[in-house]
């Protein structure tokens, strides 16, 4: 049965005892509102360690002002539900106040430089900020020797990679590869927000995106092939804000690079704004 923590304390004094055993401790955050694909992430990291922590918390700084901190759905019942039934060990619910002590205003912030200023960083200012001064947190609350965070937030992923390694947190990243409804949709608690209509027509931007891969693959210059996508999307009825394509570091390809890329993809469709990505060799 899993376990659930409300006092810091007492959560890491269960991590200790783990530790004293020689056991290995994995750590899945979340924001809740739970879905197949955060419990792939459990199953993920039960797979490199010998007891998986998850936390549930929905992080104010990383919200924007006009964002959706407030409508952003809470299922902490459902959640452990789900957390022990992929085989979840230990959930931490932590307060806002006992994250941020001095408030969220007075709070000390983490800044993570360069892969930060494109992308979700220009067009959500402060958000990356906001996910650095949590995410370091969690890690110095649940101290695990392995963290797995999902691919579908890329860039995500790649501030949590850059924040590690310059900061030296004794924490090995892993990231999970993204688990897609059946007609293609990445999964995303904001997929709840779509209408039925809205929810089929979203599956255009995984396809989208496998048209941009395609496009490289037979030799389109890259502002050809963006171009092609933000096009496309229009059509289609998004509001997008970039579709791009990237060097697995975030970095800008030069013209006719080959070798690994991203091609990435935020759009507005309604009042739901939806993130994907495609990894992909050219």
């Amino acid at each position: 049965m899993i376990d659930t923590f409300t006092e810091l304390d007492a959560l890491r004094e269960r991590v200790r005892s783990w530790k004293r055993d020689g056991l290995r401790v994995a750590f899945v955050p979340t924001m809740g509102n739970l879905h197949d694909g955060h419990f792939s992430l459990v199953k993920l990291a039960r797979t490199h360690a010998d007891r998986v922590v998850a936390s549930v918390f929905v992080n104010p700084t990383q919200f924007g002002p006009n964002e959706d901190f407030a409508r952003y759905p809470r299922t902490p019942d459902a959640d452990a539900r789900g957390l022990e039934a992929a085989g979840c060990d230990a959930l931490w619910l932590p307060s806002v106040e006992a994250m941020y002590p001095y408030g969220v205003e007075a709070t000390v912030r983490v800044q993570v430089p360069n892969v930060t200023s494109t992308l979700e960083g220009a067009s959500r200012p402060g958000h990356f900020d906001g996910v650095a001064t949590v995410v370091s947190r969690l890690f110095n609350q649940v101290q695990p020797d392995v963290a797995v965070f999902g691919r579908k937030d890329y860039q995500q992923l790649a501030v949590v990679r850059y924040m590690v390694r310059d900061l030296a947190f004794p924490i090995e990243i892993v990231g999970a590869d993204i688990v897609r409804e059946a007609n293609g949709l990445a999964m995303s608690s904001r997929n709840q927000y779509l209408s039925a209509d809205e929810r089929a027509q979203a599956a255009q931007i995984s396809r989208c995106l496998a048209a941009m891969a395609d496009a490289v693959r037979a030799g389109e210059p890259r502002e050809a092939v963006e171009a092609g996508a933000l096009q496309r999307l229009v059509e289609a009825g998004f509001d997008p804000d970039y579709a791009v394509l990237r060097r697995p570091d975030l970095a800008v390809p030069a013209a006719g690079e080959t070798g690994s890329m991203v091609a990435l993809i935020a759009a507005r469709l309604g009042r739901t704004r939806l993130i994907d990505n495609l990894e992909f060799t050219a």
